[in-house]
């Protein structure tokens, strides 16, 4: 009768935990602006966000400044279409 073996469990190498690191630093720093823009209060957000303001999105493509997030100066919801706190996004 063939005795029953269990699978193996597989450790964490160096190359694993690096990966998973290098995972966690990338999510933060991508992520980074968006909790300094939660963090700020609304009046704080408005400030910034108007402190620049451009008539459109072919000016700010013409100026290179493509594409603008939520809670940079010159965003404003009316340039951002679909509402996902990205206004002025590139054609695809």
């Amino acid at each position: 009768m063939p005795r029953y073996r269990s699978p193996r469990r597989r450790s964490f190498g160096y190359a694993d935990i690096a990966l998973c690191a290098a995972a966690a630093f990338g999510g933060t720093w991508y992520f980074s602006d968006q909790f300094e823009y939660l963090a700020m209060s609304p009046e704080e957000r408005a400030a910034i966000e108007a402190s620049a303001y451009y008539s459109g999105c072919n000016e700010v493509r013409a100026l290179g400044l493509a594409p603008i997030y939520r809670g940079q100066p010159g965003y404003r919801e009316g340039m951002d279409g679909d509402g996902d706190g990205i206004a002025c996004e590139p054609y695809r």
